[in-house]
């Protein structure tokens, strides 16, 4: 009873660390749990363009950062005639700067990057300095603001719900008579956020504005969208001023935060910036993968994605044998399911793999059945285990050659893969069922090869299916998995299925 708990134990702890690690994987890393899946990746490409005075050239573009749900990945920009250089800021933030030295007439400048959906460690929100600047309004503005906030003051209960009453009494028609005097004749959307942002300074809210972009594929020529943003004591809270929720938008990429420009130009004159945006898609695993390589993290820094290509192509095929040796288990404890060789069946699906199933089944079958003819001749030459051995071994190779080569002339290109077979182990089978037929009789060779074969074909079927290799390849921590379940089905002590034949009898006698 200690035994079975021991292993019960070892079991869920084997499973319960390698369910972890692939969660961990998938949640975390991002890497996705079925083959082929695909994620969306979004190619924005920012257009500078203004008139040079034929002086000296300098221009500056505010550059995003990653942020929470988005990874910036693939940037480029054009420099033909320019040189470049990209500046770190000293608040963190990044700015790409173009110079030349004389330029003359229409100058366009492109940056391009990539961004994805991606789990990031988002640094927490640091508090601003002090209290806003008061802003500056003349004694008329002044009296309607004050009373405006007055008014909102009583319609809120606290920070959030003041933020969502101001953008509303800026947006929502039909407008009080402060709203509308301080807004005047302008109500774009950039004037409604500088207004905002002025009521709550006056306040005593600290508040920036945001600039980004909405993500809508196969749009040209855009502007940046402005968004406030408000700390709420514990963190900054984002709110669209044009629905006054809070949040960020969906499918939005914040480009700047804080009052810093966008684009700086010396020695040349209206100048301005565009943006297009395009959607593709691409390979999950390999978002995730890059995402996980760039940021090094451990779990894929140390595995088999750190190996060469030739090595990672192997280990495909190497991960599959688990799957192989948990079908041979269920089959001979459980099912108990005699085969020739225990392992046999396992190297006969890996050249199934190759082979596809029928005509694998149908070479097997050609080798072994032309083996066995040759082999009961060698028997009457009473040659010794290692010399029949050899002679099988070789009488394989020369069977595989004439098949292949007869083949060919054929134009059966399918049986060319014969050479896929394992020639010893074919050999050591042969030679193991030549004896079996000798002591046991025909009967149980069919017995044991039948077996082998329909566990090769089990095999075969679990190996070749692309969830399983693809679960195996990406997330190995699932061995662990596998070994649990291989430990649990080997203290199995009880009734095979092919065994419970035996009752029967009593069944029909019942």
């Amino acid at each position: 009873m200690k035994d079975k708990l021991k292993v019960y134990v070892v079991a869920l702890l084997l499973a319960l660390v390698g369910v972890s690690m692939a969660l961990y994987k998938h949640f975390a890393l991002g890497f996705p749990l079925f083959p082929d899946q695909k994620v969306g990746i979004w190619t924005v490409e920012s257009k500078v363009e203004f008139e040079a005075a034929g002086s000296e050239v300098l221009v500056s573009l505010a550059l995003p950062d990653s942020q929470q749900g988005i990874e910036i990945t693939n940037e480029n920009f054009t420099t033909s005639g320019y040189g470049f250089t990209e500046v770190d800021q000293p608040d963190g933030s990044r700015r790409a700067q173009w110079t030349r030295r004389k330029a003359d007439g229409r100058q366009v400048l492109y940056y391009r990057l990539q961004i994805y959906p991606a789990v990031l460690d988002q640094a927490p929100d640091v508090a601003p300095p002090g209290p806003p600047m008061p802003p500056e309004f003349d004694s008329a503005q002044a009296t309607s603001a004050s009373a405006l906030l007055d008014e909102i003051h009583q319609l809120s209960a606290n920070n959030e719900t003041f933020v969502t009453q101001l953008l509303r009494s800026l947006t929502v028609e039909p407008l009080n008579e402060n709203a509308a005097f301080l807004l005047g004749e302008h109500h774009s959307p950039q004037h409604i956020t500088a207004t905002a942002l002025q009521l709550l300074s006056l306040a005593g809210i600290p508040n920036r504005i945001v600039r980004g972009l909405v993500l809508e594929d196969g749009r040209r020529r855009q502007k940046l969208i402005d968004l406030v943003e408000v700390w709420d004591g514990d963190r900054w809270q984002i709110y669209d001023p044009g629905t006054a929720s809070a949040g960020v938008p969906k499918d939005f990429m914040i480009w700047r935060r804080g009052d810093v420009s966008l684009l700086d130009v010396e020695g040349g004159r209206n100048s301005q910036v565009t943006f297009s945006i395009l959607r593709s898609y691409r390979s999950a695993r390999n978002v995730s993968l890059s995402t996980a390589t760039d940021n090094r993290a451990t779990l894929v820094d140390f595995s088999i994605y750190s190996l060469p290509i030739e090595e990672q192509n192997a280990f495909k095929t190497i991960l599959l044998v688990p799957i192989g040796t948990l079908v041979v288990a269920i089959f001979r404890i459980l099912i108990g399911l005699r085969t020739s060789g225990t392992f046999m069946p396992i190297l006969i699906a890996l050249a199934f793999i190759q082979t596809t199933l029928l005509w694998g089944l149908l070479l097997f079958l050609i080798v072994v059945g032309a083996g066995l003819y040759i082999r009961f001749h060698l028997a009457q030459l009473n040659l010794l285990l290692i010399g029949r051995i050899s002679a099988v071994v070789t009488v394989v190779i020369g069977l595989m050659s004439g098949i292949s080569i007869l083949s060919y002339k054929l134009g059966l290109n399918q049986i060319l893969t014969v050479t896929f077979f394992p020639m010893i182990i074919l050999s050591w089978t042969i030679e193991r069922m030549s004896i079996l037929w000798e002591e046991e009789g025909p009967k149980e060779v069919a017995i044991q090869g039948g077996g082998s074969l329909l566990v090769a074909t089990a095999a075969y079927l679990m190996m070749s299916n692309s969830l399983v290799a693809h679960l195996t390849f990406n997330f190995p921590e699932l061995l662990l998995v596998q070994l649990a379940l291989i430990l649990l089905i080997g203290q199995y002590t009880g009734y095979r299925l092919t065994e419970l034949r035996r009752f029967r009898p009593l069944v029909e006698n019942r």
